[in-house]
């Protein structure tokens, strides 16, 4: 990048980060309050007003919270989202194009998230030990929303097409004989509806493993440097990382849930709740994963990292081709408005990616050991 591009990364990166937190803080004293001065209670109150079944309650309760949560948090959303993002023209999106995309993303997201909370809330009802039996549902459900993305969820989002460039395809084909990779298709996907931004991603498992490259990408890049992204794809899942993180996420679950049992248990009885499963008494359930996610997430961060590298090593000793590496690291943090050298503290405690500056370095090096 120039050093202007350079300049507008940063303080892209800077406004986004900046309001992230302030945002997250905000949520957070919101939520306190919401509780300390007995809202949620009267919220739970109101909720019964409707009806006795305390699961239709649920989700009066939880309905309410999310539509008020949506209409304080859109001013930011509007300014720091859509705006933003028009402002430093990485954005292709009509303002009515980006709500109908949130209220999709919202729908849906919910529509996923409702057998979960139904069956936290009535193991909660029933059970000593539902951290337990919670974290074993997550786990399975977890796999098998791995398993249908590529084909259900994914395809309400995007258009999906098999990959029709033929010497790309070639390459490709090659580079999965060379390592012995099978996968059901290689697709590009219509990411230029909404963004100028280039991304390329390994999903699915087992049947529906398949790597996904952005129509940005593809019509940006060479062959040569797409080549380098889907090899470091392909690197996820020759290395285990699908797996790894599968297994690393279900052991941060079962801790996780423990925790937050045994800290809910103790808390819920000093804001006045009567029971475990009182619904007005679940934000304090929410208060303190919100808190324990934040201070993990330095790990899930260190793991990711290092998973990254690891891709990038994978695909610079498959395609013995570290130029083109190089030059899709420029690329992608030119187009995506990355900034190449990130402060160490919020690099560390936020960036699932290593900055693009360490990732060449680091690949130089890999280049480096294959030529002693």
């Amino acid at each position: 990048m120039d050093e202007n591009r350079q300049q507008q990364a940063k303080k892209y990166e800077k406004i986004k980060l900046t309001v992230s937190i302030t945002e997250g803080i905000i949520s957070f004293v919101l939520l306190v309050l919401f509780v300390i001065l007995g809202y949620s209670k009267k919220l739970e109150v109101y909720s019964y007003s409707f009806t006795s079944n305390p699961y239709f309650a649920l989700i009066i309760f939880t309905l309410i919270l999310v539509i008020i949560s949506a209409v304080i948090s859109f001013p930011a959303d509007y300014f720091f989202d859509f705006r933003l993002e028009h402002k430093f023209n990485l954005s292709n999106q009509t303002f009515g194009k980006w709500i109908s995309e949130k209220i999709k993303g919202g729908v849906i997201g919910g529509t996923i998230s409702a057998p979960v909370l139904f069956l936290f809330y009535w193991l909660l009802r029933n059970y000593t030990l539902w951290w337990l039996y919670l974290a074993c549902f997550v786990w399975v459900y977890t796999v098998l929303l791995a398993q249908i993305a590529p084909v259900i969820i994914l395809p309400m989002f995007y258009k999906f097409k098999p990959l029709n460039n033929e010497g790309l395809k070639e390459k490709i084909i090659q580079l999965c004989n060379k390592t012995g990779f099978k996968v059901k298709g290689v697709f590009s996907f219509n990411m230029s509806k909404n963004t100028k931004k280039a991304n390329a991603a390994f999903t699915g498992m087992g049947k529906t493993k398949r790597i996904i490259l952005a129509d940005t990408l593809i019509s940006e890049f060479t062959e040569d440097e797409i080549e380098t992204v889907f090899a470091h794809e392909l690197g996820h899942y020759k290395l285990g990382h699908i797996r790894k993180n599968i297994l690393l996420s279900s052991i941060g679950t079962f801790a996780g849930l423990y925790i937050i049992s045994f800290l809910y248990s103790m808390l819920y009885p000093k804001f006045g709740f009567q029971n475990l499963w009182d619904i007005g008494a679940l934000p304090v359930f929410a208060l303190i994963g919100g808190i324990l996610g934040f201070l993990t997430s330095p790990v899930g961060s260190a793991i990711s990292r290092k998973f990254e590298y690891e891709a990038d090593c994978f695909a610079i000793n498959t395609t013995k081709n570290f130029p083109a590496f190089k030059s899709t690291m420029e690329k992608l943090a030119a187009q995506n408005l990355s900034d190449t050298k990130p402060n160490k503290a919020v690099e560390f405690w936020f960036h699932s990616h290593p900055s693009i500056s360490k990732r060449i370095n680091a690949g130089e090096r890999c280049s480096d050991a294959l030529k002693t």
